[in-house]
């Protein structure tokens, strides 16, 4: 599986020679390869008048491309909005809440990049072919395709270790702008700008399949929500910035740059959540090791909404919280 951004061959449709050779070079002769592209066809043409574009089958024979339409911006954070409002208008009857639930088509998002991410999956999987996933600037929806796909595909992806790994390697080093996109939370009535709740999209995915597949994740809801709450406000550094560059020497403030080395000013989330006390809140008492890829429904009935998220300022998860203790106390005891 690789990732890029979008090619650059704007209207004058420029080519790349070392692209081309480089993407020969994955594919041996008489083999086929394929290019997931998470924008629309007309999004990608239209991206062509801006110095974007995407691959020309002339210039990429052996490569098949599929569009594989994914929000990215303004639509996805107003989703997320109107989703949190109607989670905490306590006031409705539930045909209006359910009217609402399908008006703000947040649980479409998640259908959606599921079913990319399986696409790219089955392509690996079922075609042993390549495939390359990229939308504009690679750091949005072609990261949540390729670190969803993972995880279906590998149980590695799906170990405490092995996930913090998929994110460290999937969103923090292949530069998601977390600085950009998580600025602000849902209950901000600040102009929108350039936030998008890409991240939680990816973590609610993760959960989808951790409701369908409950023995095959390794770790547990608890640490998803606390991924969440810790790429909007945190004490750790982890999430900080919005690229490599930024966190190893600062981003530019007008005209001055603000230093902000990171590793050196600050403590990992990572070294926090895998202290031994820590450690043993996060996991999934009910795991057990599968090696089979994890094919998740997408059909509607399958995706829920993720009540321990977006319900739990309004309601309270104790039952839960003693249940699932109870469960590890069984397991342990085991």
């Amino acid at each position: 599986m690789l990732r890029s951004s979008q090619p650059l061959m704007g209207p004058n449709r420029k080519r790349c020679r070392e692209d081309e050779v480089l993407l020969g070079t994955v594919l041996d002769e008489g083999e086929r390869g394929f290019i997931i592209d998470t924008r629309s066809a007309q999004a990608a043409k239209q991206a062509r008048m801006t110095g974007g574009g995407t691959e020309p089958k002339s210039s990429y024979p052996q490569w098949r491309r599929l569009h594989r339409p994914l929000e990215r911006g303004r639509p996805l954070q107003e989703s997320f909005i109107k989703l949190v409002e109607a989670c905490n208008d306590t006031l409705i009857n539930m045909d209006r809440w359910l009217s609402r639930l399908e008006s703000c088509r947040w649980l479409s998002h998640v259908k959606a990049a599921l079913s990319t991410a399986c696409l790219a999956a089955q392509c690996m999987d079922r075609e042993e072919a390549s495939v390359l996933v990229h939308g504009a600037e690679g750091t949005d929806t072609t990261l949540l395709v390729t670190a969803l796909a993972q995880v279906i595909l590998d149980p590695s992806c799906r170990t405490l270790a092995g996930f913090q790994g998929l994110l460290e390697r999937e969103w923090i080093e292949a530069g998601h702008p977390f600085h950009l996109r998580c600025a602000r939370s849902a209950y901000s009535h600040a102009r929108l700008k350039q936030e998008a709740p890409l991240f939680l999209l990816f973590l609610d995915c993760v959960w989808q399949l951790s409701r369908q597949f409950p023995f095959s994740l390794e770790f547990g809801e608890r640490l998803l929500l606390t991924l969440f709450d810790n790429a909007y406000a945190s004490a750790y550094g982890t999430f900080l910035c919005n690229n490599v560059k930024e966190r190893r020497v600062g981003r530019e403030v007008g005209t001055a740059l603000c230093l902000c080395k990171v590793k050196e000013s600050t403590h990992s989330l990572w070294a926090w959540l895998n202290q031994p006390g820590e450690k043993k809140k996060y996991l999934n008492p009910l795991y057990s090791h599968n090696a089979l890829v994890i094919w998740p429904s997408v059909e509607p009935q399958s995706i829920q909404l993720w009540q321990g998220l977006f319900f739990r300022w309004i309601r309270s998860s104790q039952y839960l919280d003693e249940a699932w203790a109870e469960i590890q106390r069984l397991v342990e005891g085991n």
